[in-house]
């Protein structure tokens, strides 16, 4: 068995991944790749359930990689992921991919090419496209995938909204009765680059939602609208107003006074239950997927993940666990 292997932490927002993936990480000799889309963006940490610096207790990467606001995607993302699997390797440690961001998830793990975000020729005609273009000219970048957001959020998901070329493929999938999104998870089947396991937290839905409502009101406790002010104050505003910009954009409009904080926490909280909700749907496409109940204890995941880790890779028993840092 190769010693390139890795292992996925992956599911839904608020199933305790990050805290997974740091216990497993001090049992096997690990370090963390994150794999969050917005976590890539310097400043952006609150809004995002960044583990703060004080708080690791083992190395994260991919972390800070952009300035809020600078086009970043999958394939960006795979360049910056597979260097760092090679660092960790090379220095004798397992790398623990861990995130939520399905397709930041297959372009680290797979044999994953840009020419298949394109997802082949659409069967809509030229007469459409030209339609779509103009329609995207007329708009602009913002609100032309603004409307895609509102006609299908997963697909608008996968796309910048700079990306107007991609935007126009999406409608054009869902003028053929598909969708960008679907085209993409079918596009092609899995050809992993490395050896892996995947392990799943999933919880009922009733208990996710209430996780990700109490999240919400943690991160206002913690100074997100602090943060958003100072990214404002940055220039980042553009930034703040994307799509995926989950907990920024809404609280936006409680810094200009156009709506309550009352108000935008509840939009922050049915926004990322519809994400949560989305990012299951991608996850549960994975049949190699070992799913973990995240309502068991925290020692229990750890074991249970750390024996799934042994049977698939049992050359990673000789790991030596990691010494914990000191708090700075």
């Amino acid at each position: 068995m190769s010693q390139k292997a890795l292992i996925a932490i992956v599911g839904p927002t608020a199933t305790g991944k990050s805290e997974l993936a740091e216990n497993l990480a001090q049992a096997i000799n690990g370090e963390i790749v994150s794999a969050d889309s917005m976590q890539v963006y310097r400043g952006m940490n609150i809004g995002t359930a960044r583990v703060p610096p004080a708080e690791r207790t083992c190395a994260y990467h991919c972390l800070d990689l952009v300035a809020p606001g600078e086009e970043f995607n999958a394939f960006l993302y795979q360049k910056a992921a597979r260097v760092a699997f090679d660092d960790i390797w090379a220095r004798g440690k397992q790398p623990i991919l861990c995130g939520g961001t399905g397709l930041y998830i297959r372009a680290a793990l797979e044999d994953f090419i840009e020419g298949e975000l394109d997802v082949g020729t659409v069967p809509s005609g030229r007469l459409v496209r030209q339609r779509l273009t103009k329609e995207a000219e007329e708009l602009g970048p913002e609100t032309f995938h603004a409307k895609l957001q509102a006609a299908d959020p997963e697909s608008a998901a996968l796309i910048h909204p700079n990306n107007v070329r991609r935007v126009i493929r999406a409608f054009e999938w869902l003028e053929q009765g598909s969708s960008y999104s679907e085209q993409v998870a079918e596009f092609s089947t899995s050809n992993e680059v490395y050896p892996v396991v995947y392990l799943g937290l999933t919880l009922p839905r009733e208990i996710l939602y209430e996780r990700i409502n109490a999240r919400v009101l943690r991160m206002i406790e913690q100074g997100l609208l602090q943060e958003v002010q100072s990214l404002l104050n940055k220039g980042y505003e553009k930034a703040l107003t994307a799509q995926q910009a989950i907990g920024y954009k809404e609280l936006l409009g409680v810094l200009t006074g156009e709506k309550t904080l009352e108000t935008a926490v509840e939009q922050i909280q049915q926004a990322t239950r519809h994400y949560a909700k989305r990012q299951l749907s991608w996850f549960k496409r994975y049949p190699s997927i070992h799913w973990l109940n995240a309502q068991k204890p925290l020692d229990e995941l750890v074991q249970e993940g750390r024996g799934l880790v042994y049977h698939f890779f049992p050359e990673k028993k000789s790991g030596t666990p990691n010494p914990v840092p000191p708090v700075p």
